[in-house]
């Protein structure tokens, strides 16, 4: 039977990979938002935000919980749509702090609207029982089923983006979009009509990953920000547009974040003390993706895994 430390460190390591799909559903939207469109959309933690809360609600109302899942894509990925058909579309020349502004906006919009429809208190969101169990591992290692079942999500996830984004043509021209949009236009694509796809898609996206995420944060007012900024952290990682690279530092923050959280006490502990560690480990574990962050801008400021040019 593993040791104490063994077992701790699995489900440790089983948390970072779920954190890390929930992470990649969140910027696979965003990268391509703001990979193919050039547009800085603060509001995506808002949609994050407004997909947990529907999910809460709808479960709330009708006790079914897959139901709620699906509602709140379809209704995230509409939300996306009437933001950038009303609105977005119009700032996709403009600078990108005309964007910043716009979509901060959106935010504080959200959530006053979330606000007024559901309450200050935010909503909890109950497992059924199906999902509310857990399953065992090794002896003395049991782990959440439905943190198995967002894992699973992820990976179906990722092979829809990839399949999608390589094996079809709508693929095909997102990728050219990405490369030289001018090009795409000129050859008779209407480019409005698949950006207006692409935005809606991140919307869905995110509104998938609020709604797994709301029974294990609950649905709460500015939950998307937090998110949103870890977010950025794995688009500058993954390079800009790059949706496998996105994948892939979605994973690494994953790990980085919560084994540091984790172990940086006992580290600190081990090398200095127990009161220094007390002093800086808990700021410390939560600059980690940060100070990562910083290593990767000043040595490949492109991203760890885009593909270097020429």
């Amino acid at each position: 039977m593993p040791d104490t430390a063994t077992l701790l460190f699995l489900e440790q390591s089983l948390n970072a990979l779920q954190f890390g799909m929930m992470l990649f559903m969140i910027t696979a939207g965003l990268t391509l938002v703001f990979g193919i469109m050039d547009l800085v959309n603060l509001a995506h933690g808002s949609q994050f935000m407004f997909g947990a809360f529907i999910a809460a609600w709808v479960a709330g109302e009708t006790g079914n919980f897959y139901l709620a899942v699906v509602v709140a894509i379809v209704l995230t990925m509409a939300l996306g749509f009437l933001m950038e058909v009303t609105v977005l579309r119009h700032f996709y020349k403009r600078h990108h702090l005309d964007q910043v502004l716009v979509t901060f906006g959106f935010i504080l919009i959200l959530n006053e609207v979330a606000r007024a429809l559901w309450g200050a208190q935010g909503l909890s969101l109950a497992l059924p029982d199906a999902l509310n169990r857990s399953v065992p591992l090794l002896p003395g290692l049991d782990y959440s089923l439905y943190r198995f079942v967002f894992i699973v999500c992820g990976i179906v996830v990722s092979v829809f983006l990839y399949v999608l984004i390589v094996k079809t043509r709508i693929g095909m021209l997102i990728r050219a979009g990405a490369s030289d949009r001018d090009m795409v236009r000129g050859l008779g694509v209407n480019i409005g009509l698949l950006f207006t796809f692409v935005f809606g898609l991140g919307a869905a996206l995110a509104g998938l990953s609020g709604a797994l995420a709301a029974p294990i944060m609950s649905a709460t007012i500015g939950m998307g920000e937090p998110i949103l900024i870890i977010a950025f952290v794995v688009i500058v990682l993954g390079g800009v547009g790059n949706v496998k690279g996105a994948f892939w530092a979605a994973l690494l923050i994953g790990f980085i974040d919560t084994l540091g959280r984790s172990y940086m006490a006992a580290i600190i502990s081990f090398l200095a003390g127990d009161s220094v560690s007390a002093a800086l480990a808990p700021s410390l574990s939560g600059m980690l993706i940060y100070l990562l962050m910083a290593c990767v801008l000043v040595v490949r400021p492109e991203g760890l895994f885009a593909r270097r040019a020429g």
